[in-house]
């Protein structure tokens, strides 16, 4: 492989952009417990991941995996501190659902029809249990929809907590 592909390659794979993102991508879903790698555990008890030469490979999406922090240069000064917080258990609760559910402050949300890593479901239940939140269901975009057309969604956004749509 050439230089220039592995380089190309290297800046599309590598965090060092985002290194705060790959240590706490996983945490932002704690509560209440620790995270022990929880992607890594998920993955290691379904075969159909484990790399073979003759199986297929299957993408994981954006999971964050501790080997990551071996491999990725950028990510190795992270590497301890990363550990440290995937065993951290004292996280507090994300959210009140009592709180939500009695929300008086005008709310908006983009809930992707097709979003490869949060159902559909999920994310029709969550909006409907947040008084006065008004989704926005669309297909226009994926999970990654706000670093694609970020202006767009918040002024669509805002107008629907407004009321203006």
């Amino acid at each position: 492989l050439s230089d220039s592909f592995l380089g190309a390659v290297s800046g599309t794979v590598s965090l060092a952009d985002r290194p705060l993102y790959a240590a706490l991508h996983e945490l932002c879903y704690c509560q209440q417990g620790a995270s022990r790698w929880s992607a890594q555990r998920i993955r290691e008890g379904l075969p159909e991941f484990a790399a073979s030469p003759e199986g297929p490979f299957r993408f994981t999406g954006e999971m964050m995996y501790p080997w990551q922090f071996e491999q990725d240069p950028a990510l190795r000064p992270l590497r301890e501190t990363a550990q440290l917080l995937a065993a951290e258990d004292d996280w507090p609760r994300l959210y009140d659902p009592d709180a939500l559910a009695a929300n008086e402050v005008p709310a908006a949300a983009a809930v992707y029809l097709d979003d490869m890593f949060v159902p559909y479901d999920l994310s029709r239940r969550t909006a409907a249990a947040v008084r006065g939140l008004r989704p926005w269901v669309t297909n226009a975009y994926q999970h990654d929809g706000i670093r694609q057309d970020g202006g767009a969604i918040l002024d669509r956004l805002l107008a629907l907590a407004r009321g203006l749509v």
